[in-house]
């Protein structure tokens, strides 16, 4: 996966961390190229030869957060650990290499996520459901902090990527394999807007933490850069 420079997502970056009263926000939205480098290349051989006796080379996915049914033309029964069987949305091998491709990419070197399974992701219902969860959270928390770019958020979105035209996907790990899974986050997601014809991902990933929660992930370098400047006064 190549990551693509956007000037316009670098400015959405800039107020999407946000030091507020009882905690911070910390978000990003990348833009990836769906092109195979060497790492690549290797993972995608691992997961193929992993997957090549599931039919059709399809894989099951957790249902989204929603439990809203909907008529995705990629479905089929998969068995619960109670023995019954239910629908569930799948993910094709090279779609699920796409997902865990850009997850190491963006949370490189901290994390390696070659090892994630299909069930720790969901397929989201609608553009509407996915921007309706996403609006709700940051306005809950951030108020007109958020109001303030809303528009400029959603607009760099769609120019970079047709929102309109991407199957959606969220990335729904257990504590262990979950970046954002130490003591004081208080939520967090992962979006994944993937537009077929583009061949592109871009990456939303966001996390509410209590101020006193340890610095981690997204909040890295920032941290460093305070600690770097705290030395000299």
């Amino acid at each position: 996966m190549k990551l693509l420079e956007n000037s316009r997502f670098e400015a959405v970056n800039a107020q999407l961390c946000m030091e507020l009263e009882n905690c911070r926000i910390e978000g990003r939205i990348e833009s990836y190229s769906c092109k195979m480098a060497g790492n690549d290349k290797r993972l995608f051989k691992i997961l193929s030869n992993e997957n090549s006796q599931n039919a059709g080379g399809l894989q099951a996915l957790s249902p989204p957060e929603s439990k809203v049914v909907t008529h995705s033309p990629i479905r089929q029964y998969c068995k619960s650990q109670d023995g019954e069987h239910y629908l569930c949305d799948t993910i094709s091998t090279k779609t699920l290499f796409y997902l865990i491709s850009t997850l190491n990419a963006s949370f490189q070197p901290d994390y390696d996520f070659s090892n994630a399974k299909s069930e720790e992701f969901s397929r989201e219902p609608s553009l509407q459901w996915v921007t309706n969860a996403v609006d709700t959270q940051l306005f809950a928390t951030a108020g007109d902090l958020f109001g303030s770019f809303k528009q400029q958020f959603w607009t760099a979105l769609d120019e970079e990527i047709c929102l309109s035209e991407c199957d959606i996907y969220s990335y729904n790990p257990d504590l262990n394999s979950d970046p954002y899974g130490e003591e004081g986050c208080i939520w967090s997601f992962n979006y994944f807007f993937y537009n077929k014809k583009l061949k592109r991902i871009v990456f939303f990933t966001c996390r509410g933490a209590s101020r006193q929660c340890g610095d981690s992930g997204l909040g890295t370098d920032m941290s460093m850069d305070l600690d770097d400047d705290a030395m000299f006064l």
